[in-house]
């Protein structure tokens, strides 16, 4: 049994498998991975018939997940997928039914190119559409991290990140004109890391 659940979902992100049990995305049809790396998240969609795209800033992870593509959906095209940063897509407004960008966002240099980053994911985003991001936080740790300036930490686990708390998230939810579709989650990692789930509907 253990083999067929990683031969339909692959080495998914947990929070997204959540989602994908409660049947969040069944009506989706065009997904994108923004920061796909070798395709983890991707391998459900690519079983079941989505219209698949991923971009990285890596030239060997968009290799490595258009591999992936040609192997699970021969139809897929592997043109769909690129080398491009999140912050300067090469897709129109409102192409996508759900993006996904698991832990890509704590890589923000800044406030300014998180924004960047952000608004550029929303604007691919069709109205009635899916966002679904983690990224590390300071929720639960504030007391353990050092700030950098910039809204960059040093973690307890010896990494740099920018790093948010549910203030910031919650005040973009609302200024984007989005909707929690889920709480905000977030799971202490032995006190060295957070990391927090964040879901909005596009209205």
């Amino acid at each position: 049994m253990g083999n067929n659940v990683q031969q339909l979902y692959g080495n998914i992100d947990i929070y997204l498998f959540d989602q994908l049990l409660k049947g969040r995305f069944d009506n989706c049809t065009k997904v994108l991975d923004a920061g796909c790396g070798g395709g983890r998240n991707l391998v459900y969609f690519l079983n079941n018939g989505f219209e698949v795209y991923g971009i990285d800033q890596s030239a060997g992870a968009v290799e490595a997940v258009k591999q992936l593509s040609a192997n699970l959906a021969p139809a897929n095209s592997i043109d769909n997928f690129s080398v491009a940063a999140v912050e300067d897509m090469p897709f129109e407004d409102g192409q996508f039914d759900l993006v996904i960008c698991s832990a890509v966002l704590h890589f923000a240099q800044d406030a300014e190119h998180f924004d960047r980053m952000l608004r550029s994911l929303w604007r691919v985003l069709k109205p009635g559409g899916y966002f679904f991001a983690r990224l590390a936080s300071d929720i639960g740790i504030e007391e353990r991290i050092k700030p950098l300036g910039n809204f960059r930490y040093l973690l307890p686990d010896g990494s740099e990140r920018f790093l948010v708390n549910e203030d910031v998230l919650m005040e973009y939810t609302s200024a984007l004109g989005g909707e929690l579709f889920e709480p905000l989650k977030t799971t202490n990692v032995q006190n060295l890391r957070c990391m927090t789930t964040w879901c909005m509907y596009k209205l």
